[in-house]
């Protein structure tokens, strides 16, 4: 690295630094970089070279003809998806559920966070965080199997109870208006504690000076979380918002496949468990591959569109 002290435009001398070649940077920080290259080649391993295998849904795949033997379809998939039946009604049951998991999910981490922070005993604060973000390491076939037996027809435990208080059994995942509220809140209770995680260390990073300065103007606890608290942590509310907003169409098709039956299509028939259906039931690739292409477009306008909202209106985005 070299100083030298160059004319600048106003006129006065400025100091610049010049850095060596970037085989001088490489030898000198080469243990940060090799840090970088598990990572990279995760990357191009699992995430860049898959992509080769879009070009699926685009043609009339054959397993026997390979990529690139199969014909050119064009977008005679996508056409199809758009017009077929099935389309509005996954279409519609992915944004319901996303937008309840918007309204009831997205908020539920943050006012976990909000009233842990209030929280003046630290065991008592340590105890309800690890019991909260440790449904987040149970397996999502575990957590629908938990689910499955509270909810049985026959020796649930909520059946159980409605039983005794008088009322008839019911088959909870048999009825579809039932589904979207069992899965937001099984989704609530396994991520809400992790998720609280991100916010609880946001807080941690607010300066206790304006908490001090608060009290002294006469703000109460209500004041001091609109005025300090939340204003704090709004660059990372909204971070997490673009990022759930981008997942839109994103929605965990692994739970529900475990949950939903023909009974519930109706209702929790969303877009990935089409592309489950079509691409490992039924085998069309092909199709399978258009829709999920479809999807992360999609995803993808919706992120930047979103990103764009916060930067106008907030100041705080992804880019």
């Amino acid at each position: 690295m070299k100083l030298r002290i160059k004319e600048s435009q106003n006129g006065l001398p400025a100091l610049t630094v010049k850095t060596g070649g970037l085989g001088k940077t490489l030898r000198r920080d080469w243990f940060l970089y090799a840090i970088l290259v598990p990572f990279v080649l995760w990357y191009i391993l699992f995430a860049f070279k898959p992509m080769y295998g879009l070009q699926i849904a685009f043609k009339d795949y054959s397993v026997f003809q390979g990529i690139a033997g199969s014909p050119w379809a064009g977008f005679s998939h996508f056409e199809t998806f758009l017009q077929s039946d099935y389309f509005l009604r996954v279409l519609k049951n992915t944004l319901l559920i996303s937008l309840y998991s918007l309204l009831f999910a997205f908020p539920a981490p943050i006012l976990l966070a909000l009233l842990l922070n209030d929280v003046k005993n630290a065991m008592f604060k340590k105890m309800v965080q690890t019991i909260t973000y440790l449904p987040h390491f149970i397996s999502v076939v575990v957590v629908c199997g938990i689910v499955t037996n509270l909810l049985a027809p026959g020796n649930g435990i909520v059946n159980l109870l409605l039983e005794q208080l008088g009322f008839e059994k019911i088959y909870f995942l048999a009825v579809p208006e039932y589904f979207r509220t069992i899965f937001i809140s099984m989704g609530i209770w396994q991520e809400m504690g992790f998720s609280a995680i991100i916010y609880i260390a946001a807080l941690a990073g607010i300066n206790t000076d304006l908490y001090e300065a608060a009290v002294v103007d006469g703000a109460n606890k209500w004041k001091r979380m609109l005025n300090v608290t939340l204003p704090g942590i709004l660059p990372t509310i909204m971070i997490m918002l673009i990022l759930k907003i981008g997942s839109l169409l994103e929605v965990g098709y692994e739970a529900i496949i475990l949950l939903y039956q023909p009974a519930t299509y109706e209702t929790a028939d969303v877009i990935n468990s089409y592309v489950y259906r079509e691409g490992i039931l039924n085998g069309r690739y092909d199709m399978a591959t258009a829709v999920g292409l479809f999807n992360s477009v999609v995803g993808l306008l919706l992120i930047v569109i979103s990103n764009r909202l916060s930067k106008k209106y907030t100041g705080n985005g992804l880019w």
